[in-house]
């Protein structure tokens, strides 16, 4: 354990541990849209900019990719970081105009109205939680990042349908700001931005189609068994 300061507070944190969770975890709340415990840290929406000192040297850094070390002094609200944070949120804002948490977040700041705009919203804002969540999370590595500057983009391997997605839905359910869309039909469930139509099994006991046949085969090939033989027979509310 090290010893840090966060906004005149002494606290102890993991040694490594980033100081975004530090601050997190110790009820410090520090705005983030790019950031999840269980996922790499990216660093790439910048709004959890911070002010930390080490010894006689100030640096204004993204506090989810910079680790706690001994001795460190964290200032989470100086004007020269909300001015940051501000100029960031009014960069996003064009790229996600609708995204309620985006909005949300813009509020907080005082932003009013819009002073950018984005001739191709897409609600996208290059978070890159979706790829990382498929990789890290479910290990399918289905989508990916693809071009550089204004023009990066998520998407599926040359644009084409995401034949290694799964359906599982993590990428929609960790989305901040709801640019990926999951629609069931009947017995499909289409995922539109990766150009990806599944088939999906019945519940034999209530009929609902609740989980696509190829989670189900992915699972197995990780050698991920379930409880039961039948497990994937029933759906969650039947089992």
């Amino acid at each position: 354990m090290v010893n840090i300061t966060i906004d005149g507070q002494q606290f102890q944190a993991a040694e490594g541990q980033n100081v975004l969770q530090a601050a997190l975890d110790n009820g410090i709340e520090i705005p983030h849209l790019c950031y999840h415990e269980n996922l790499s840290s990216y660093g790439g929406c910048r709004l959890c900019l911070v002010e930390i000192t080490r010894g006689q040297r100030t640096t204004l850094t993204t506090s989810c990719t910079y680790p706690c070390l001994e001795g460190i002094v964290v200032r989470t609200d100086t004007p020269e970081v909300l001015k940051a944070r501000r100029l960031v949120m009014e960069l996003l804002l064009p790229l996600a105009p609708e995204a309620p948490q985006i909005q949300a977040l813009a509020r907080e700041m005082g932003i009013s109205e819009q002073r950018f705009t984005e001739e191709e919203a897409d609600n996208c804002i290059r978070c890159g939680l979706c790829t990382r969540a498929c990789t890290e999370m479910v290990g399918a590595q289905a989508i990916t990042f693809s071009g550089r500057g204004y023009r990066r983009a998520v998407e599926s391997p040359f644009g084409e349908e995401a034949v290694d997605c799964i359906g599982c839905g993590t990428c929609v359910y960790i989305c901040p700001t709801g640019c990926i869309e999951m629609l069931d039909r009947g017995t499909q469930r289409t995922l539109p931005k990766w150009k990806r139509t599944l088939e999906l099994k019945k519940c034999t006991k209530c009929g609902w189609p609740y989980i696509p046949f190829a989670q189900i085969e992915f699972a197995r090939q990780r050698g991920q068994e379930p409880p039961a033989a039948d497990w994937f027979d029933l759906c969650p509310n039947c089992r």
